[in-house]
């Protein structure tokens, strides 16, 4: 089935979407996406994103061209007209299109450009993997210094997949110039030691990651300790259990960093208990 797609205000087949090779997005990266999960075909911390789709925006001057309101009944609208059960919406908003290529930004008031399209994932909740773990290798963090802005500048995340699948392993984790874990490619990554979850503190070299405050939020609700703070390749290997968060992956065991296991070498119960409390809240709270 030929998807739908939004563009502009338009709902078209995504044969007919087109936007400008003009376009900031294309030449410059200079655009900014978010990424919400669907379950039993509704969005889940669909406000979540939103604010820090604002956040991202407002840290490159830049504004969205549709309003909140706007947003939901286009995402819900998504959702509809492809069928989508479980799966994610992908929304983009870049700079847009100046007409020509520049290094500067053009004027404030030039509209910017936002595409929309879903994702169909019959099997996001029951993932195989989620049951198996993910095996990670860590490689350095040649980022530039401002992750923390969700931003499409996603080559390097993406050379990091590609290191991962050359060397058989699901992911990679991010370390910076003192060997502390930063995240994964596309996720936050933690420990676990006894009953304290240990994760890099926010900042300006982590996504704040929007599955990560509803776990974390979760976790001390269900009386685990959290801790913040920076953690080695070498303390994940000695830990009881590692996972990373994301909203596509939601809560996902990690078993082995770097070649040794970690814990069992199997899912962990604390990853595997958070998982199962975060989809149960997630889908109370679904919109």
């Amino acid at each position: 089935m030929t998807r739908t797609v939004y563009v502009n205000g338009d709902y078209l087949p995504e044969g007919d979407a087109k936007v400008s090779i003009f376009d900031r997005g294309f030449l410059m990266a200079d655009g900014v996406y978010e990424v919400t999960s669907v379950l039993d075909g509704k969005l889940i911390d669909f406000d979540g994103h939103v604010k820090r789709l604002w956040r991202s925006l407002a840290e490159l001057e830049m504004t969205c061209p549709v309003s909140e309101a706007e947003l939901l009944a286009m995402h819900r609208e998504l959702v509809a007209r492809n069928g989508i059960d479980q799966g994610m919406i992908y929304l983009q908003v870049t700079r847009g299109n100046p007409g020509d290529r520049s290094f500067v930004f053009p004027p404030a008031d030039l509209p910017g450009t936002i595409v929309a399209f879903t994702q169909n994932i019959p099997n996001l909740a029951d993932a195989p993997a989620a049951k198996t773990g993910f095996k990670v290798i860590t490689i350095p963090d040649l980022r530039w210094s401002r992750v923390d802005i969700k931003t499409v500048q996603l080559l390097y995340p993406s050379m990091g997949k590609m290191a991962a699948k050359k060397a058989g392993v699901d992911d990679s984790w991010f370390t910076d110039e003192d060997g502390a874990v930063t995240e994964g490619t596309s996720n936050n990554a933690y420990i676990v030691k006894g009953n304290r979850i240990i994760t890099r503190q926010l900042g300006n070299d982590i996504l704040h990651g929007i599955t990560r405050a509803a776990v974390l939020r979760f976790a001390e609700e269900a009386q685990f300790e959290v801790e913040e703070r920076a953690f080695t390749a070498a303390e994940a290997q000695g830990a009881d259990e590692a996972f990373s968060t994301a909203a596509s992956i939601f809560v996902m065991p990690v078993v082995e960093v770097d070649g040794k296991p970690v814990g069992s070498g199997k899912p962990g119960p604390v990853a595997v208990r958070l998982r199962e409390i975060y989809l149960d809240e997630m889908r109370k709270a679904a919109i």
